[in-house]
């Protein structure tokens, strides 16, 4: 789950910003300076950005809901065992994420400033790899805690409601539950795919 939601999470943001670079392409002049872009272009990149994290937020949430209900209603003590994987793999995969993109971050700032390489091709190396590191540490990394928190409290009233229940009717539940989470699992990459040529 924790490796599942820092791919969708980063998938999201790349297209979205995928798309925006694409609108800006097409719609506003970079190379002249005097030219600044209008109101109403910089009001569509922000549109198309918020479009796309929505997109992107609406299958993470939905799968992590439905997949909480389907591990609460299987077995009480094996989703223990889930809040407890999550809680450490989430720890590290979180400190993973900050640091390396921190580190490309860091890496290109470095070739900028210190090695004053601007232009070259170790620049646009780094370059490419900032690009990555800034969904690391500034979106999966971060939304990682609440992901955690909301699973955990969320599914502890699930649990609750699953035990009263007969043992056929919960495991039914639980297989309806996780079927749902797989179909919101494969939106979150198949439906947030880069198309070429596809406009925005």
């Amino acid at each position: 789950m924790i490796y599942w939601f820092t791919g969708a999470s980063t998938q999201a943001v790349s297209t979205g910003a995928y798309r925006a670079v694409e609108f800006i392409k097409r719609n506003i002049k970079l190379d002249d300076s005097s030219e600044k872009a209008s109101v109403e272009d910089s009001k569509k990149v922000v549109e198309i950005c918020t479009e796309y994290a929505q997109k992107g937020m609406f299958n993470i949430f939905l799968t992590v809901f439905f997949a909480t209900l389907a591990f609460a209603c299987l077995e009480p003590f094996f989703f223990i065992g889930y809040l407890i994987s999550i809680a450490i793999f989430g720890l590290f995969q979180a400190i993973f994420m900050a640091n390396a993109g921190g580190a490309w971050d860091n890496a290109k700032k470095l070739v900028e400033v210190e090695l004053k390489e601007k232009g070259s091709e170790l620049h646009a190396a780094c370059v490419v790899g900032d690009t990555v590191g800034d969904p690391f540490k500034d979106t999966s990394s971060v939304a990682l805690n609440p992901v955690i928190k909301f699973t955990t409290l969320f599914g502890l009233l699930a649990v609750e409601l699953a035990i009263e229940l007969p043992a056929g009717t919960s495991t039914a539940l639980a297989a309806l539950f996780y079927a749902i989470s797989v179909i919101f699992v494969y939106r979150s990459f198949y439906m947030m795919r880069i198309e070429k040529g596809v406009a925005a």
